[in-house]
């Protein structure tokens, strides 16, 4: 793993740390490093820890930098690497939890869709689909993902409205399962860890399967579709 993305395997559980040393922002080298590193911890037959080590965020999002380009060829090949990425965390067949203790802006929020299990960590931080308010229509693929995970009220207060959610209300809309204070999450990281020692693995996979089977075809044709 590069310094962005590390990966850490202790006692049968991989832990995916997602550092750039500035806001996590979403750019193609990244993206494929972090496919790599869920490659990796299904080798390892190692259920995932995916967390920031970026105190205050989790994921700027995509690098918008490439928005601005206007090279729709570098543009494609960037979204469509984050929607399989997403797909990829979304049929791991292993269990994933998702540690948002910053903030997580559109790239960062699919990652954190795709996992199993969500803690929201309180404090001054957002997460959403923020799209619309920046002058981007939402891609189809995105929209299914979110249609997947988030409840009906609050998906349309996210793709129609951008609107972004502190963890409170991450837990309301969808983003999150559970919320916890900043000095709990160690425990709650902890609790999963045990839950996820007791499950059957291969029952684990075959089960998400069949549960995610509808929505993985409904993202991947938005995908080929628009991309």
């Amino acid at each position: 793993m590069s310094g962005a993305v590390n990966y850490q395997l202790t006692e049968g559980i991989s832990e995916i740390t997602l550092n750039d040393g500035k806001a996590n922002v979403m750019n193609l080298a990244m993206l494929e490093e972090i496919r790599r590193a869920f490659d990796r911890a299904a080798q390892d037959n190692a259920p995932v820890i995916l967390r920031s080590g970026l105190p205050g965020v989790f994921s700027a999002g995509f690098d918008l930098n490439v928005f601005k380009s206007g090279d729709q060829s570098a543009l494609t090949n960037l979204v469509r690497t984050g929607a399989l990425l997403a797909v990829h965390i979304l049929e791991h067949p292993l269990p994933v939890l998702g540690v948002q203790a910053g903030h997580a802006f559109p790239m960062g929020a699919f990652l954190l869709l795709g996992c199993d299990f969500r803690i929201s960590v309180r404090g001054p931080t957002k997460i959403g689909l923020n799209e619309v308010a920046i002058g981007i229509t939402p891609p189809e693929f995105a929209v299914e993902l979110a249609r997947s995970r988030l409840h009906p009220a609050w998906l349309n207060r996210t793709v129609l409205l951008g609107e972004m959610f502190g963890p409170e209300d991450a837990v309301r809309a969808g983003f999150a399962d559970h919320v916890v204070d900043p000095e709990d999450v160690d425990q709650a990281i902890g609790e999963f860890i045990k839950a996820a020692r007791k499950l059957d693995l291969p029952s684990h996979s075959r089960a998400k399967k069949k549960l995610r089977e509808s929505t993985l075809t409904r993202v991947r044709a938005a995908i080929e579709a628009e991309m």
